[in-house]
C-alpha cells in the first residue's frame, strides 16, 4: 500500500511517459493555447473601454476607489482586499499599459512562448483591472476566467519555446483542478436552479423566451426563439440533465467521458451561436478538451502530426535525469508551492459547492473567504432565475427640455431594422451592466446617474462607450435615463415590416441631470 508521500508525489508528479495514450499532452496544448485567446480577446476588449469605465473622467474612476479602500482597511490589509498593480498609478496611461501588456501576453500565451511566464502576466493583469473595477467586473466569466489561469500556471509546461512539452508532463493534480472546474461550472449552475425555487425550470418553460432575454442576443437566437414550446421544453430539460447528470461522466471510464465530451460541445456551440455571454461559453467549450486524451487526439490527426512530441528528446532526458541545481532544488520548490496552492484552491472550491448542495456536509469556509480577491476560488450558478421580460435604459439628451435625442449604443437592442449580432467573446462591459440594472432600482445602480452626469460634460472616455454623440458640437442641458421593454418579433411581422425588435416606452428609469448656468450638475425634478 501506497504512503502518504507517495500518493502525494504520484498526485504533484507528471504523467508518465508509459501511461500513453492516456497522457494529456495534445489536449494541454489546445488549451493553452485557446486560452491564450480568451485572455487575448479579454484584454482586446478593455482597450477601447477601460478609460470610460474606471479612467480618472470615466464613470467608477479606480482612483477615488482605491482611495475608499485605503481609508477603510488600513495598512497592508487593502492589498489584499484589493491585489492590483493599479495601486501605483490608476491614470489613463496606467490603464493601458496594463491592458497592452496583457495583450502582449496573451499573444505569447498563444504562440507557446514561455507560457509559465506569460500567464502569470495574463492573471496578474487581469485580476488588476478585476479588482478594482467594482461594477463593471466580478462577473461569474470573470472569476472562470482567474480560475483556469492560475491553476494554468501549474499545468503549463516550463522554458521559453517548450514547443508540446513532452519532457514536461502536466501533473495530475493541475489537471484534475481544471476538470474540477469544468465539473463545477455545469453542477453548480443545475444545483442553483433547482433550490432557487424558480417555476420555470420546474415547469420546463424556463427557454420559451430565453433567447430575446438575455444581455446581448443573436439574430440566430431570434430564428431558434420561433420554434414550439416543445422544442424549448427540451432544451430546458437538456440543461438540467447536462448540468446535473451528464457531467458525472467525468469521473467515469474513458470512453464514458469522450461520449460526455461528444455531447456536451456541440451544446455549448449552441449556446455560442444563440447568446452573447462574452468568453463564458468558450471557456467552459475548451475546458472540456481536457477529458480528451492523447490517444483520442493523436488518432484523428493528420498522418504527419500523429507522432509530434510522442518521445522526450535526448537533451531533455539528460537534462530531466542530471544532478544540476534546478534539478536539486528548483522542481521539489516548486511542487511543495503547487501542492500549497492547489491543494488550497481544491478545499476551498469542495468547501463552496458543498455549502450550496442542500445535506452535504458542510466544510469551513474560512480558506474560501481568504482567496475571494483573487477570484481563484469561486462558487458558480448560472441562470438560477431566469427573466421574462427584456428591459433596456437608454440615455437621452435634450438642449431644450423639450426634444430628446438619444445616445446610440454599438451593440443593444435600439433600432429595431438591426439586427442583433454574434459578437462573443468581445464583452462590451458597459452595455452588458445596463442589462443587469434595468432589472432593478437605479439606487442600487447609482453609476447610471454618474454615466448621465458624464454625458452632460461630453466626457470623451464615456462617449467612447456610445456608437456615436449626437451632441458634438456643444455638450446637453439636460441628460435622462428612460427605459424601454422590448420583444423579437414574430415571422409575419419581420417579412412585412423588416424589424427584429419591437418595444415600447415605458418611462424614466433614473433622476434627469441638468447643467445651471453656473456650470453645476443637479437633479431636476
Amino acid at each position: 500500500m501506497p504512503s502518504l508521500a507517495q500518493a502525494a508525489e504520484w498526485l504533484l508528479g507528471p504523467e508518465a511517459p508509459g501511461e500513453t495514450p492516456r497522457t494529456h499532452l495534445l489536449p494541454r496544448w489546445i488549451f493553452l493555447r485557446a486560452l491564450g485567446l480568451i485572455y487575448f480577446s479579454a484584454f482586446y476588449s478593455l482597450i477601447f473601454q477601460i478609460k470610460g469605465l474606471i479612467g480618472p473622467r470615466g464613470i467608477l474612476p479606480a482612483a477615488g476607489y482605491l482611495r475608499d479602500v485605503a481609508n477603510y482597511y488600513p495598512g497592508l490589509q487593502r492589498f489584499w482586499f484589493a491585489p492590483t498593480l493599479l495601486w501605483l498609478g490608476a491614470g489613463n496611461r496606467a490603464l493601458m499599459l496594463i491592458t497592452w501588456l496583457g495583450v502582449v501576453a496573451s499573444v505569447a500565451v498563444i504562440f507557446n512562448l514561455w507560457p509559465r511566464l506569460s500567464l502569470a502576466v495574463c492573471f496578474v493583469f487581469f485580476l488588476s483591472f478585476v479588482a478594482a473595477a467594482q461594477d463593471f467586473s466580478g462577473y461569474q466569466s470573470d472569476g472562470m476566467l482567474l480560475e483556469a489561469g492560475f491553476i494554468s500556471l501549474f499545468f503549463a509546461p516550463p522554458g521559453l519555446r517548450p514547443g508540446l512539452g513532452a519532457d514536461h508532463a502536466p501533473s495530475r493534480l493541475s489537471l484534475f483542478l481544471l476538470q474540477w472546474e469544468w465539473f463545477r461550472i455545469y453542477f453548480e449552475s443545475g444545483i442553483v436552479k433547482l433550490t432557487s425555487g424558480d417555476y420555470s425550470w420546474r415547469h420546463l418553460t424556463a427557454m420559451d423566451d430565453y433567447y430575446q432575454n438575455g444581455p446581448l442576443p443573436t439574430w440566430i437566437g431570434w430564428y431558434v426563439q420561433q420554434l414550439p414550446h416543445w422544442f424549448h421544453a427540451a432544451t430546458a430539460f437538456m440543461t438540467l440533465a447536462a448540468e446535473l447528470g451528464l457531467v458525472w461522466m467525468l469521473f467515469l471510464p474513458r470512453r464514458l467521458r469522450i461520449l460526455c465530451f461528444l455531447v456536451l460541445t456541440p451544446f455549448q456551440v449552441g449556446i455560442i451561436l444563440t447568446a452573447n455571454y462574452t468568453f463564458l461559453n468558450y471557456l467552459v467549450l475548451v475546458l472540456g478538451f481536457l477529458l480528451l486524451d492523447d490517444g483520442l487526439v493523436r488518432s484523428v490527426l493528420p498522418q504527419r502530426w500523429k507522432n509530434w512530441g510522442r518521445q522526450v528528446s535526448v537533451e531533455s532526458s539528460d537534462v530531466l535525469n542530471s544532478p544540476s541545481r534546478s534539478a536539486a532544488w528548483l522542481r521539489p520548490v516548486w511542487r511543495r508551492v503547487a501542492a500549497i496552492y492547489l491543494g488550497w484552491i481544491f478545499y476551498a472550491t469542495t468547501a463552496l459547492l458543498f455549502a450550496m448542495v442542500p445535506y452535504a456536509p458542510r466544510l469551513p469556509l474560512g480558506p474560501a473567504r481568504a482567496l475571494e480577491p483573487f477570484r481563484i476560488a469561486n462558487q458558480y450558478g448560472l441562470f438560477a432565475n431566469m427573466t421574462h421580460e427584456r428591459y433596456e435604459i437608454e440615455f437621452q439628451g435634450s438642449s431644450d427640455g423639450q426634444n430628446w435625442t438619444a445616445y446610440p449604443f454599438r451593440y443593444k437592442p435600439q433600432d429595431v431594422h438591426k439586427a442583433p449580432g454574434i459578437y462573443a467573446p468581445y464583452q462590451p462591459r458597459f452595455e452588458w451592466n445596463l442589462w443587469f440594472a434595468s432589472l432593478g432600482n437605479w439606487r442600487n445602480y447609482p453609476w447610471v446617474v454618474q454615466t448621465e452626469a458624464r454625458l452632460l460634460l461630453n466626457e470623451p472616455d464615456v462617449l467612447a462607450l456610445f456608437a456615436g454623440n449626437p451632441f458634438a458640437n456643444a455638450p446637453p442641458k439636460q441628460v435622462r435615463a428612460v427605459i424601454w421593454q422590448y420583444w423579437f418579433t414574430d415571422r409575419a411581422t419581420k417579412r412585412k415590416e423588416g424589424t427584429w425588435w419591437r418595444g415600447q416606452l415605458l418611462g424614466m428609469y433614473a433622476p434627469m441631470l441638468e447643467r445651471t448656468p453656473e456650470g453645476r450638475i443637479v437633479m431636476s425634478q
